[in-house]
């Protein structure tokens, strides 16, 4: 068994046993759902918008590298800089670079999956700068040295009680605050360090080809104060958020707000074309953008391709009834839930995660959540074969199976293995997995098999 599977083993036992973090994790995907439900209500044809959707990603990932080279052409026309970071380290060490070039101490930060995936602020701290998230949720898990929890709402399991707690205990503060106290108290805390900072760093949701441009959608205003002060811009973006045109976020800015957060629109959307011209009063003087791969080209290899399509708004994650059960940190990884189990074991490695892929009902709620229709469990079903096709899997696993085939396929071998034997057999093979937690299977004396031919001699 290998260390990201015991882990994971271990955590999950944990949290699903855990009634408290279910009742955190339950009343905020509650409150979700139901403003969800609102926000579909702008669509006259939701159906017609996703599978528009759709089309467009499938149009972007299958000429991506020209996308990217339309995209990296028009931003440097308007001056800004493109690095292509084929690996975490390459990105890093780029980031690095531009920083000490600056002299840079510190550096704010608005919310980023792609940074936490190359694990950025870590990174910085080695070298002595301080990377400051300004994202409420981010800013919370920080303090509580802890990473995202769930893709678009990172502190999602925790009580408004554990946020005052924690404040009172890193921050001084007095205890038990209410929530907009606590949002002023962060405030006060951020406002200076946008002002000290030498470099801002954003990620982005959207990579404009036609335009040559960086999209940032935010609730907060956070990215728009991180990318108004600080002289220099960095943007981190993987290569699979690329958009033909400008004319395509009129369809994906309301569906990753629907989708996302349940509104209409996200509250600040901005469209970075560069740094700041003549004529503009605010902004980076330098702005660059690093594309990066990490691994996505290898998801363009398999045949869940599709799930370059993803948007990040993390609808899965919130209907998925493994994630409601163990919650975003049990999986180990920047990515949770059905999308991540489907990404993460191409982008670090098939044997290392191919266990996320079983942690699935194979329900197909994932699938229906999302706004791009992606078929998330059919792709989840994909690296399982995947993985014993590049023969993966253990001795016993596959004993198992060759023994439950052999059954399944003779009747006369499913009728003898009935009622006590049955029971027995299964109950000591999974009593470490099932019996441990649940009570036994109890199993009939006879099949519905048995029961047809005796009643229709």
């Amino acid at each position: 068994m290998s260390d990201n599977l015991s882990v994971f083993l271990a955590k999950s036992k944990v949290k699903a046993a855990d009634l408290e973090h279910k009742r955190k994790l339950a009343f905020n995907i509650d409150k979700y759902a139901a403003t969800v439900v609102k926000g579909k209500q702008q669509y006259a044809d939701l159906d017609l918008a996703r599978k528009r959707a759709k089309n467009v990603k499938w149009k972007a990932i299958e000429n991506l590298d020209k996308h990217l080279e339309m995209f990296e052409t028009n931003f440097m026309a308007r001056g800004g800089k493109v690095i292509w970071a084929e690996n975490g380290n390459e990105a890093l060490e780029a980031i690095l670079n531009i920083c000490k070039s600056k002299n840079a101490k510190q550096v704010v930060k608005s919310k980023s999956m792609v940074t936490e995936e190359i694990h950025l602020n870590d990174f910085l701290a080695k070298h002595n700068i301080e990377s400051v998230e300004t994202d409420l949720g981010e800013y919370i898990q920080q303090l509580d040295g802890e990473p995202p929890y769930h893709i678009v709402t990172p502190a999602m399991h925790k009580s408004k009680e554990d946020v005052a707690k924690l404040f009172h205990e890193k921050l001084g503060v007095e205890p038990n605050l209410t929530p907009s106290e606590l949002t002023q108290i962060a405030r006060v805390n951020l406002r200076q360090k946008y002002i000290t900072s030498d470099i801002g760093i954003t990620g982005g949701n959207f990579l404009i080809a036609d335009t040559g441009s960086v999209c940032v959608s935010e609730n907060e205003g956070n990215a728009r104060l991180t990318t108004s002060f600080p002289k220099t811009m960095i943007s981190i973006v993987g290569i699979e958020k690329i958009l033909p045109s400008i004319n395509d976020l009129a369809l994906f800015w309301p569906l990753l707000a629907t989708y996302g957060t349940g509104q209409n629109v996200t509250v600040y959307n901005t469209i970075f074309n560069g740094p700041r011209t003549k004529e503009e009063t605010d902004g980076p003087d330098e702005m660059y953008v690093i594309l990066l791969d990490n691994g996505r080209t290898n998801l363009l290899r398999q045949e869940v391709r599709e799930s370059m399509y993803c948007i990040r708004c993390g609808s899965c994650l919130n209907v998925c009834p493994v994630y409601k059960n163990i919650g975003g940190h049990a999986y180990g990884t920047t990515y949770s839930g059905p999308i991540g189990s489907v990404i993460t074991p191409h982008l670090k490695g098939m044997s290392e995660f191919k266990h996320l892929s079983n942690a699935s009902s194979l329900c197909g709620s994932c699938t229906e959540a999302c706004p791009v229709k992606i078929n998330i469990h059919e792709m989840l079903l994909e690296n399982r074969h995947i993985a014993i096709e590049e023969k993966l899997g253990n001795f016993q696993e596959g004993m198992a199976w060759k023994a439950w085939k052999l059954a399944m396929l003779n009747r006369r071998l499913i009728n003898i293995a009935n009622g006590s034997l049955k029971t027995k057999v299964v109950n000591n093979l999974f009593k470490d997995s099932w019996v441990s937690n649940r009570s036994e299977l109890k199993f009939p004396a006879k099949s519905f098999n048995e029961m047809w031919k005796e009643r229709n001699k």
